[in-house]
């Protein structure tokens, strides 16, 4: 299958689809999730179009990785979190719905279930909140 310019994560990096921005460089994106399943429920994409990590360019994945590993230590900080849950679909038989790659980096505390994914956005205000205590971890 090819890839779809018109996608959500394809609008948002065309700036016409706003997002709580948590850390961008020349290669990626990081954003919270707006149906999140943990507070800190981070998405990273990268700049470039691929559907997903089958036909992404090998070179891109280099610096898609350092920012998942980047914002991840960042939400482990900012949440007081024992662990760091990242995770990637491809295709619909894995569970991808979003058809530009990205992995989900969620904080993660022993005890402490993840929320359905209800499909109901969480509260705007909330998400900047949370957006906030993640680049204050990055130190932006």
């Amino acid at each position: 299958m090819s890839y779809d310019t018109n996608n959500i994560f394809a609008k948002i990096l065309r700036g016409e689809i706003p997002c709580h921005k948590v850390y961008e460089n020349e290669h990626t994106l990081a954003f919270m999730d707006v149906m999140p399943q943990a507070d800190g429920h981070m998405l990273v994409i990268p700049k470039s179009p691929a559907r997903n990590l089958l036909d992404a360019d090998p070179t891109a994945l280099g610096a898609l990785l350092a920012t998942v590993q980047r914002v991840a230590q960042a939400a482990r900080q900012a949440f007081g979190a024992e662990g760091v849950l990242i995770q990637q679909f491809n295709e619909p038989a894995a569970g991808q719905t979003v058809f530009h790659l990205h992995f989900h980096v969620l904080p993660r505390s022993a005890g402490v279930g993840l929320r359905p994914h209800t499909g109901k956005m969480a509260d705007n205000a909330v998400l900047a909140g949370h957006a906030a205590k993640v680049r204050a971890a990055l130190g932006a």
